[in-house]
């Protein structure tokens, strides 16, 4: 489960479905260990804050391509550099930005074990 904003962790259930010791991945300033202990540490959980790491590369705060950096970091299927191209395709110009804003957040993701 990847959440973008922290904050629909106070409006919703947003582990509604997620088994027990699946990936938790939240864009927040919080330690995994804060988020973890909210749910019982019934979840691997990853943190990021890509709100500052998408400022601060891309210059607004639109997240998907930073947390797409800590989904493939908290989950290992793939490394930065198998993103690198299709970012390249998708972004066009703006390319670079978003792979910096990706790679950082891949750097910065924390995460906790179950």
């Amino acid at each position: 489960m990847v959440v973008l904003d922290a904050r629909l962790m106070e409006a919703v259930n947003v582990t509604s479905g997620l088994k027990d010791g699946g990936l938790l991945i939240v864009n927040t300033r919080l330690e995994p260990g804060e988020i973890s202990i909210r749910y019982e540490n019934r979840f691997r959980v990853a943190t990021v804050d890509a709100n500052t790491i998408a400022r601060e590369e891309l210059g607004v705060p639109i997240v998907n391509t930073t947390m797409m950096g800590a989904l493939i970091k908290a989950s290992g299927l793939l490394k930065p550099e198998d993103l690198v191209e299709p970012l390249k395709d998708r972004f066009g110009r703006l390319a670079e930005k978003n792979i910096n804003a990706m790679k950082r957040a891949y750097e910065e993701t924390r995460i906790k074990e179950q």
